[in-house]
């Protein structure tokens, strides 16, 4: 036999006295889900290591989704795609989706090979698609161009499943809700960060013309600047995936298997050969949370890009006249705010509450939240950016909440052997989701402008 077994009975090994969570558990020597096992047997301390690898990678990979938020409005007008100002929204919609639309054809194949091959390839292919067609869409003139890089970046970016099952695999079940929280965190943060990147770096000729002139590369291609950042970071961490540990089990004789305790923490599991494993659509726990985390996803992704649009709207049409940097600023308070909440905060809550009931407190307080949000164009000053900070980072608090919650419950209903494809499924649908969202919300958002007067919820008041 080519592979060697940690021996149960002891013998001059010195893998035989290694210290073992049970008599029956048995490791192969050359599987990196073994070594990783054995790791976490050894250490029952927080893995800050992995975890921060987990949350960089996760940020890199969300940053290009909102990056373009702050300045979809502006690309869409110097495109000149849009007959009138009224129906930018439309066109900002269909380019906002089209990352989504990508992501959820490739989502459940993406899955379905880190559990055959590992997670780690799949991360660094990922964080490779996003420094090149990231890269390309800030170098996008034409419509048609935009919409087909980030489609493409879409499809090639497959690491949300891999991460979110590398992130339990990392760690042991105590900190399972940790692991999990971090992959919310991340990409909360990068869905934040990204837009106050965008905001802060897009036009640079206009915003910053002593440093950037008309005549310069970023002055013939205004967008290109932040895209560009975002793929120098995500050049940095596909770099750091060298260092990046596997942690899926590759056995070479399957009729060897090995023993592990699995996400219940009730009792140890082994790892079934793929003919024997149950059918992911039968299982009622993962296929309800995942309709949650569908539904959820959908409403977040509506309010991200509603908010933007809304945000830098004339107050004519129920909007705040916002720049594209002061929408930067809004949110990356809101990414500040949700890094201490996710620090700080949510494991206490999830340890007291439960990922389901934490979960239905925040959807229930999102509501009123929401409804304040058309009275803010009222304000002004102070007291408007006290309302519009504030009302950000509890939204973005509740929002991890749900989120982070529901995916805890994803990752606990199925077996390791499984998880990638599990979590591909629930990528797969919650992209199907994000795409329906913003194409949704641009066309609501559009119809809202249009109808400032009517007797029946008017402008703003319709979409939230």
């Amino acid at each position: 036999m080519g592979d060697t077994t940690r021996n149960r009975h002891g013998n001059d090994n010195d893998d035989a006295k290694a210290p073992s969570s049970s008599p029956e558990t048995v490791y192969y020597e050359g599987c990196p889900g073994c070594a990783m096992e054995r790791k976490k047997e050894n250490s029952t301390g927080t893995p800050y290591k992995e975890f921060f690898y987990v949350g960089v990678t996760t940020l890199a990979s969300a940053l290009p989704i909102s990056a373009l938020f702050p300045f979809l409005y502006f690309m869409i007008q110097d495109m000149h795609v849009a007959k009138n100002e009224e129906d930018i929204g439309v066109y900002a919609g269909l380019l906002g989706a089209s990352y989504m639309i990508g992501r959820c054809f490739a989502s459940l194949f993406w899955g379905v090979v880190a559990d055959r091959i590992g997670r780690k390839p799949i991360i660094a292919f990922s964080m490779f698609s996003v420094v090149i067609f990231n890269t390309l869409f800030g170098l996008s003139e034409k419509y048609w161009m935009a919409i087909a890089t980030r489609m493409l970046l879409g499809s090639l970016n497959g690491m949300l499943a891999p991460i979110k099952a590398y992130s339990v695999e990392v760690c042991r079940p105590e900190h399972h809700a940790l692991g999990l929280s971090v992959v919310s965190t991340g990409w909360g943060i990068g869905l934040v960060v990204g837009p106050a990147i965008g905001g802060y770096l897009a036009q640079p000729a206009k915003q910053y013309p002593n440093l950037f002139s008309e005549k310069s590369v970023f002055g013939r291609f205004p967008y290109l600047l932040p895209c560009l950042f975002i793929s120098l970071i995500a050049f940095a961490v596909l770099i750091s995936c060298i260092w990046l540990p596997e942690t899926l089990h590759m056995h070479k004789n399957l009729e060897r298997e090995v023993e592990m305790y699995c996400d219940s923490e009730v009792a140890p599991h082994r790892e079934v050969p793929h003919s024997e494993k149950k059918s992911l659509y039968k299982n009622w726990p993962l296929m309800s949370s995942i309709i949650a985390y569908c539904v959820f996803t959908l409403h977040d992704t509506a309010y991200s890009e509603i908010f933007s649009l809304w945000a830098v709207s004339d107050k004519k049409y129920g909007g705040l006249s916002f720049s594209s940097k002061d929408v930067g600023q809004v949110l990356a308070a809101s990414g500040a705010g949700l890094l201490l909440y996710q620090i700080f905060v949510y494991r206490h809550v999830h340890k007291y509450l439960g990922s389901i009931i934490s979960s239905r407190i925040a959807a229930v307080l999102s509501i009123p939240l929401l409804a304040t949000y058309p009275f803010m164009t009222h304000l002004s000053g102070t007291k408007l950016g006290l309302a519009i900070y504030c009302a950000a980072v509890m939204k973005g608090a509740f929002a991890t909440t749900i989120l982070t919650g529901t995916c805890i419950l994803q990752n606990s209903a199925v077996p390791q052997n499984q998880r990638g494809a599990a979590n591909g499924i629930s990528t797969t649908a919650m992209s199907l989701f994000k795409a329906i969202a913003p194409a949704g919300a641009g066309v609501l958002f559009s119809w809202a402008q249009k109808r400032q007067h009517a007797a029946f919820f008017p402008g703003m008041l319709l979409i939230y």
